[in-house]
């Protein structure tokens, strides 16, 4: 499997989880929500990285991928906060498309910080997904 099946996979999981996590959210509060959705995911990664025998010691593990993995993980957390605040707070149709504004951020900062290039698809792709996002939020 390449790439891109594993981003269509991401994608689908994505979209289920605005599913399943409206559903959830209208029965706990959100913070609560996202703390047990973290502890499933934690289990489920664990489980994953035991099956394939991926584990490392941790002294073997790079020191700047670490540090970038702790920074991921806090806006990993931050981001869903918000977003299962949002869904208790307004209709999943709505609040997705905002949330797929990160595609459009991540072409920024991905060109600013990465020194990714901007190619005319990837901008007027990301210029398409901006402005899809928000007809769709209004």
């Amino acid at each position: 499997m390449n790439w891109r099946t594993f981003a269509f996979g991401s994608a689908i999981f994505a979209a289920l989880t605005a599913i399943f996590g409206k559903v959830g959210v209208s029965e706990l509060n959100s913070d609560l929500a996202t703390f047990i959705r973290t502890v499933i995911i934690l289990c489920v990664s664990a489980v994953l990285v035991w099956a394939r025998g991926e584990w490392q010691r941790p002294e073997t593990l790079s020191s700047k991928g670490m540090l970038f993995l702790v920074l991921s993980g806090i806006a990993t957390g931050l981001s869903w906060l918000c977003y299962y605040r949002a869904l208790q707070l307004a209709p999943a149709s709505r609040v997705a498309p905002i949330d797929k504004l990160s595609v459009v951020f991540v072409v920024i900062f991905a060109v600013a910080f990465l020194g990714e290039p901007l190619t005319w698809k990837v901008g007027i792709g990301a210029a398409f997904v901006a402005v899809g996002a928000l007809i769709m939020a209004i």
